[in-house]
């Protein structure tokens, strides 16, 4: 940060994201792993870079802040190749406003490429010792049985779950111990990746490690939301998780969905309630831990319970709410 310029949260996560823009411009050099990162959000890079300043104080060496930067990339690296593999098995065809890369290269350089990221972000991880190599290798393990458990949702997982379509259905309970795993687990490592790199050791990881993983189910919830006022989540939600259960297709065309699509017309008002209700839930939380006394107070610490709010906002401005 400059001198005398105030520190915000837009001015922080400004000049952090450069920083990892251009570390990932020098650590990748695969030109389609490149164009692959290219527009992403960062944002678990960025909050394990405000996790370190958290535990710095921003007292940190050049060294240490760039060796903490290029920690970063492995995050971004894994967290990327998730998303080429779940194009796959999700059949999107887009991805950041452009076609998925398994529709441009086909399935087979998807995955391969896909595992090369991984390959890339271990070897990184690894040179950063054991303790950041064990957390990358168990992180990816959780999303993995995240995937695997959404893959194989059947009827089996649930019983009785169609009956009842809300937050706090059987069939949204098991949605939300997927995302737990699929998404809310790589921000929770993020945080927890960022305060290792400070040489922070204790309760502050464990807390940071809760932090990041309660923004996570907030996110990925306001992210659900969005689809939901889209019209959008019949499809990325509702249709998946009940194809899975009953174990046979439900086409757009079916009596089956015009069923849901009216139930879900006729209690969106009370869904969209319910989804607020559980992101402010999440956010309040990690707003909470952040304020724990076992964080050392510092400019950086007042970031720390701003982000919350600050990240899934920016994914709910896209359908005008605000938490």
């Amino acid at each position: 940060m400059m001198k005398n310029q105030p520190l915000t949260l837009d001015s922080f996560f400004e000049i952090t994201k450069e920083d990892i823009e251009k570390k990932i411009a020098s650590t990748v050099s695969d030109k389609k792993i490149f164009s692959i990162l290219k527009s992403g959000k960062r944002l678990r890079p960025l909050l394990a870079q405000l996790s370190f300043k958290v535990c710095t104080g921003g007292k940190e060496t050049p060294y240490q802040y760039q060796r903490s930067i290029e920690g970063t990339v492995s995050i971004e690296l894994a967290h990327t190749a998730s998303l080429v593999h779940d194009d796959i098995i999700d059949e999107d065809k887009e991805r950041r406003g452009k076609p998925a890369f398994y529709i441009k290269e086909g399935v087979p350089n998807a995955l391969l490429n896909g595992h090369k990221m991984l390959a890339i972000g271990f070897n990184i991880a690894l040179s950063h010792g054991e303790q950041i190599a064990r957390l990358y290798v168990d992180t990816w393990s959780e999303i993995l049985c995240g995937e695997l458990k959404e893959v194989n949702f059947n009827k089996d997982d649930v019983k009785n779950g169609t009956n009842e379509l809300s937050t706090k259905s059987k069939i949204f309970s098991e949605y939300n111990k997927i995302i737990n795993m699929k998404t809310a687990s790589l921000f929770s490592s993020a945080c927890k990746a960022g305060a290792i790199e400070a040489d922070a050791t204790g309760d502050i990881l464990t807390i940071l490690a809760d932090y990041g993983r309660e923004i996570g189910l907030a996110y990925q919830l306001a992210d659900d939301l969005v689809d939901l006022e889209k019209g959008e989540m019949i499809d990325s939600v509702v249709v998946p998780l009940l194809t899975r259960l009953e174990n046979k297709t439900i086409d757009n065309n079916s009596f089956k969905l015009n069923i849901i699509k009216r139930k879900l017309a006729k209690n969106s008002s009370k869904i969209k309630q319910l989804y607020i209700e559980e992101i402010k839930r999440h956010v309040t939380k990690a707003e909470k831990l952040s304020k724990s006394d076992i964080i050392p107070p510092s400019p950086y610490k007042d970031l720390l319970t701003d982000a919350p709010a600050y990240i899934t906002n920016s994914m709910l401005k896209e359908i005008n709410i605000t938490i």
